[in-house]
């Protein structure tokens, strides 16, 4: 690895030898056709990847049946210690919302921000949530709302969460609503702001490299330099990678049935291989472009056409329902809250198993990816200001993404329109879409976000797993993110072939379980590490 790291003012320094003991054991080496490597992770992630993309390419019914095996075989087993590690993440973060710890700044005591409120919020956003809230934005809530009120929790076949509102309209639909804003509110975002504010202390505050590895510091010293660090690197590889290929798994899938909905292009397993195949040359050519020209100027794109297809939402649609339900949805979150998070002896189990566990697993897979670039953008925030934003303001608003889009859903489907809820999960979103006016436009806005959404997560999780796979340097050579991006979009298609949806999140649940033991370690880690800080006056 390079002696270059990130300085507080954010030019490059050489790093103390202090903290880098041992550092020959990362050093970068120019390997064949360019590349920067970090020898082994780069060596072992690579081989690792192409190997399970020959497996799932050479024999796809084989790895269909295995992957239609694993998920559940894991969430069964494992979604009390999902559940529980999420708690845990929450409780970690309002710890340090409230306690002394809160006053360290980021990058020493004397760092400034370098974004504006609005346009950090925004790239936060952004960063955290992305295809997710196009393909569950509709479906979600409506299958919340119709399992709980056709029959609730406990009963056979059903995966409606808790029990108490079968028959019962209203209650299905606060129970729904509570449901779908648990899985996209504070949990999710406590994960990705462990990750991300241990990124940005121990990278701008202590001056380690920006990798995974340099959280763990605390905990095993010069060791974090050899292959200590170097499984810690390599598991967060396969988590970001298996959590990517899951979202461009869904993006196609969902890009695929919009397309067939509003111009009749057939949903076919080639359609969705052409469909990867281009969008991740698209990303290719974002990723030679580079951050400033390339994944900036997408993300601008992506929240314009976003904010207009919401907007579009809420006034065209039943305005002071979705205006009055924010507040209400809210309120029913609050009050289902500690129900939902019940790790143990839950009568849900269906619910817990197949909707939970994979969320929590699939944040998890994603936190490498989102908690990397949320502390590029961080700096010279405190971590009392750094936690209540990350954790609030994008749970805020996707509690308005999801009280619009889902409301409305579910206002159709109470006032008659049943089609909505028997399409399927990828579809859901244009049926509602087209019960609206102007359709065929706001359609075509949302095959356009899903399609950007795609590209933006392509292009941004190429350049997170090559700077963990480079050491932490953030200027890579170009070859080594394209070969990334590649492979992402292999990954995409393999699983697709192997075993489609059941296959991708099979795929994010069982990296997600070992990373989960990591962040929960980093906890510890993070701790340790702000108590060695002076805090901001």
């Amino acid at each position: 690895m390079s002696d270059d790291a990130l300085t507080p003012d954010g030019d490059a320094a050489v790093v103390q030898t202090d903290h880098v003991v041992g550092q020959d054991n990362i050093q970068t080496q120019i390997g064949p056709f360019g590349l920067d490597i970090h020898n082994p992770v780069f060596m072992i992630s690579g081989l690792a990847i192409c190997a399970f993309v020959f497996y799932a390419l050479a024999l796809p019914e084989q790895a269909a049946t295995f992957f239609g095996w694993l998920r559940p075989a894991v969430t069964s087993t494992f979604d009390w210690f999902f559940l529980l590690a999420g708690n845990i993440f929450v409780l970690v973060c309002l710890g340090l919302l409230i306690s002394p710890l809160g006053k360290v700044r980021i990058g020493g005591t004397e760092a400034k921000p370098e974004f504006s409120y609005p346009g950090w919020f925004a790239m936060l956003f952004a960063a955290g949530m992305g295809i997710g809230l196009m393909f569950f934005g509709v479906s979600e809530p409506i299958t919340h709302f119709s399992e709980s009120v056709a029959s609730g929790a406990g009963s056979a076949d059903s995966s409606a969460p808790l029990a108490g509102a079968a028959g019962n309209p209203e209650e299905a639909r606060r129970l729904g609503m509570a449901a779908t804003i648990f899985h996209w509110g504070l949990h999710p975002w406590a994960i990705y702001a462990v990750v991300a504010l241990s990124l940005a202390l121990f990278a701008y505050n202590k001056g380690l490299p920006l990798s995974m590895r340099s959280i763990f510091h605390p905990i095993f010293g010069e060791r974090v330099w050899g292959w200590t660090g170097h499984i810690i690197d390599t598991v967060a590889v396969f988590a970001t990678l298996f959590g990517l290929a899951c979202s461009l798994g869904f993006g196609a899938e969902q890009a695929n049935a919009g397309l067939e909905h509003v111009f009749g292009l057939p949903v076919s397993d080639v359609s969705k291989v052409v469909l990867i195949s281009a969008i991740t040359g698209v990303a290719l050519l974002s990723v030679v472009a580079g951050v400033e020209a390339g994944v900036k100027r997408l993300s601008e794109i992506n929240m314009v056409f976003a904010f207009l297809l919401l907007l579009f939402v809420i006034l065209l649609g039943p305005t002071l329902m979705i205006l009055s339900g924010f507040v209400e949805n809210l309120m029913a979150y609050g009050e289902y809250l500690p129900a939902l998070s019940m790790p143990f002896a839950r009568e849900d189990a269906s619910f817990s198993q197949g909707w939970t566990s994979f969320y929590w697993a699939w944040w998890i897979s994603w936190s490498p990816f989102v908690g990397m670039f949320i502390a590029r953008v961080s700096r010279g925030r405190t971590v009392r200001e750094f936690i209540f934003c990350v954790l609030l303001v994008p749970s805020l608003v996707s509690v308005l993404w999801m009280t619009a889009f889902g409301g409305t859903a579910i206002s159709f489907v109470t006032a008659g329109v049943t089609e909505i809820a028997d399409a399927d999960l990828e579809l859901k979103l244009f049926t509602m879409l087209e019960q609206m006016p102007l359709a065929a436009i706001s359609s075509f806005i949302g095959i356009v976000l899903v399609i950007v959404f795609f590209v933006t997560s392509s292009d941004s999780g190429s350049l997170v797993i090559d700077t963990i796979t480079a050491g932490g340097k953030v200027d890579a050579p170009a070859p080594q993110r394209v070969f990334w991006c590649v492979f992402e979009g292999l990954v995409a298609i393999a699983l697709l072939l192997g075993g489609g949806l059941e296959a991708l999140q099979a795929a994010a649940v069982s990296t997600g379980l070992p990373f989960a033991v990591v962040l929960l370690a980093a906890c510890y880690a993070l701790v340790k590490g702000l108590i060695q800080e002076p805090k901001a006056k």
